[in-house]
This record gives C-alpha cells, sequence and structure tokens, in this order.
C-alpha cells in the first residue's frame, strides 16, 4: 500500500454497522449476594444502524446513524470519510464482506482504498469490540419509547465516546504491524 501512495500518510480505519434496537441488550449488573436483580427486555421491532469508522492509531472517528443498510447509504458513508482526509492522507479502510461493502455499484474515493478481511473472522475487527462497549456502557438493560428515542439515545451514546476510548477499544497488532512495517 506504501508503494501504490509514496507521497501520502496512511491511515488505517476498521469499520462496521452495527444495529441498535428494542429487542435490546442484557448486561450483568451488580447486586448483594443472593439477589436477583431485575433487567427489562423489550421486544419490539424498531432499530437504527450505526455505522461507524475508527482510525486505530489516532481514535479518530466517522459515524452515521441510519434507518437501513445499502450500497446507496454505505456510499454516503465513504463520500464522508474521504472528505475527513487531508489532501497529503490516504485512508486504508478494513472491513468485512458484506453486500453493500462489495456491491457493484460502489463508489470509492480516490483517497480510500478498501481491505476487506477474511470471510467469517469477526474477531479480526476490533471495530466489533466497539459495538459491545457501546451496548454494555450506554445502551444496555433499556426500554425505548419509540424510533425517535431509539435514534436520539444510539446518538448520545456515540457522542459519549472520545477518542481515547475509540483509540483503546479499537487497537489492534496487526494494524500497528501495517502502518509501522
Amino acid at each position: 500500500m506504501k508503494a501504490e501512495h509514496p507521497d501520502k500518510r496512511l491511515r488505517v480505519f476498521v469499520q462496521d454497522e452495527a444495529r441498535i434496537g428494542q429487542q435490546g441488550t442484557l448486561a450483568r449488573v451488580w447486586a448483594p449476594t443472593g439477589s436477583r436483580p431485575t433487567a427489562l427486555k423489550q421486544t419490539e421491532y424498531e432499530w437504527v444502524y450505526v455505522w461507524a469508522a475508527v482510525d486505530v492509531q489516532s481514535g479518530e472517528s466517522a459515524a452515521m446513524i441510519t434507518p437501513t443498510v445499502n450500497t446507496e447509504l454505505m456510499n454516503r458513508f465513504l463520500e464522508g470519510l474521504s472528505g475527513m482526509m487531508k489532501p497529503d492522507e490516504h485512508a486504508v479502510l478494513a472491513l468485512d464482506n458484506a453486500g453493500w461493502h462489495v456491491a457493484k455499484a460502489l463508489v470509492i474515493p480516490s483517497n480510500i482504498t478498501l481491505m476487506h478481511l477474511p470471510p467469517y473472522s469477526p474477531e479480526l475487527n476490533p471495530v466489533e469490540r466497539l459495538w459491545q462497549y457501546l451496548r454494555s456502557h450506554y445502551l444496555s438493560n433499556q426500554v425505548f419509547k419509540d424510533y425517535d428515542e431509539l435514534l436520539t439515545r444510539s446518538a448520545t451514546a456515540w457522542d459519549n465516546l472520545d477518542q481515547l476510548t475509540l483509540k483503546g477499544i479499537c487497537a489492534c497488532s496487526w494494524a500497528e504491524r501495517a502502518i509501522h512495517g
């Protein structure tokens, strides 16, 4: 990759989408020994998708929240990430092989290179840990009144994450080796 873009500073981003919904996530809670704490579990069927790309070195990120996932939205996401890059930077975006990540209609900006991870290997994508963190710290054991509240609470949860937290959660050895050789 460095040979293909010798005059650019390479930035490695990890990317994925997470569905956040009224099905909810149950998380463990502290409780006195012998007690049986109760937890809310909603079983309705509205959700939002949180899209994110995180720079594994700096924790800088791009994110958006949408009602669904598709190629058109992936194109918008790539446009947004592309707009974050300085003229002397090139983004390497590590992502899975979801249909909208490999679609023929996908328009990849010239300052982004997609690096598809092997199929069925979510453990290679550190942004998966981010979804676990977001759910357990901000979105678990809750009931969302309606779609608007789900959207608002998901956005608030994302806004609570800072660059240092994102960097810590998304750090990975394979990306460090790719960056530093």
